[in-house]
């Protein structure tokens, strides 16, 4: 396994954990909270989400691992539905959790007592230059956290129209100058397609602030992993989708690295929609799922940003399920 955990203490915590309950790990990663959540439990049952192919070795490596509860384990990929009977204290599911319910289904579960989702690109995944996620090193345009995924990175700067390609630098890559960047892409690609991440970086070198050069970079590159893995469009489903189907006191454990991913976080656990706005019933009572457990965002401590760069800018947030 290859996932150094964010948080763990604190996710663990958050999440409040039974023996004898049912939890779910959305982004398994390299199975570091997994294998946490695991060692708590006795005759629980964990099942665990990821639509990476390379995530599905470590959860083979997670069922060979001893831990507390010593029950059978199950590999599911999406598809499997003659599987769905099967009972066991973990179960992976190759799959992203914007089908959430639909996997629980299979497996006859209609409540979980947690949710723990640890969103954005694993330690691998930037890790790895072939996968072309990282400003550091040399790949070719892919970015797609599901493999077999038709849309890669290549496809959005080469075939978007630039009007798509502003929306999306400045919507999710708060890109001040898109207008300018799109444009710069778009007359590149007229003469020879962009195929490598250095392709790419020498166009948005031309366009970056000085002085403030990486971060431009890792913005730009933000934005087009983000269009190209529909994460806004699979943070929204999941959120709805962990509400409805969280026990009464059940907790949803959820940890992000960037705004765009933390607002419609805070927005669900404290108002009850991904908008934030205050909806009332007829009795003029709000409309609200979970209650927030802390208020404020629980942030890693400067030890832990010192050991784990990754967690520099994680924010975690905890709701539990009204009753």
């Amino acid at each position: 396994m290859y996932h150094n955990p964010v948080m763990l203490k604190e996710c663990l915590d958050g999440l409040d954990i039974k023996p004898d309950g049912v939890y779910v790990d959305v982004t398994f990663g390299g199975g570091g909270h997994s294998k946490a959540i695991l060692d708590q439990l006795t005759t629980g049952h964990l099942i665990a989400f990821d639509q990476d192919k390379d995530a599905e070795q470590n959860a083979q490596e997670l069922i060979n691992t001893p831990f507390s509860s010593g029950s059978g384990q199950t590999l599911l990929r999406e598809g499997d539905e003659e599987k769905k009977e099967a009972k066991s204290s973990f179960t992976f599911i190759e799959s992203n959790f914007r089908y959430l319910k639909k996997f629980l289904r299979l497996h006859g579960i209609t409540e979980v007592d947690g949710i723990l989702a640890d969103l954005g690109v694993s330690s691998h995944q930037f890790d790895e230059p072939s996968r072309g996620f990282t400003i550091r090193a040399e790949g070719v345009l892919d970015m797609r956290m599901d493999q077999a995924a038709a849309k890669s990175a290549r496809e959005v700067v080469n075939e978007y129209e630039e009007k798509d390609l502003i929306h999306i630098l400045s919507a999710y890559g708060e890109i001040r100058n898109a207008r300018t960047l799109a444009r710069e892409i778009v007359n590149f690609r007229m003469n020879q397609p962009i195929e490598t991440n250095e392709q790419l970086k020498a166009i948005a070198m031309k366009n970056a602030p000085k002085g403030r050069d990486l971060k431009y970079l890792a913005q730009v590159f933000q934005a087009i992993r983000i269009e190209v893995n529909e994460e806004m469009e699979a943070l929204r489903e999941f959120l709805v989708q962990a509400g409805e189907v969280l026990k009464a006191e059940g907790r949803l454990v959820v940890m992000s690295y960037h705004s765009l991913e933390d607002r419609p976080v805070k927005n669900f656990i404290n108002k009850g929609n991904i908008k934030g706005v205050d909806e009332k019933d007829f009795y003029g009572n709000p409309i609200r799922v979970l209650d927030p457990v802390n208020r404020k965002p629980i942030v890693p401590t400067a030890a832990e940003i010192k050991e784990n760069s990754r967690a520099r800018s994680a924010k975690l947030r905890i709701g539990k399920k009204r009753s």
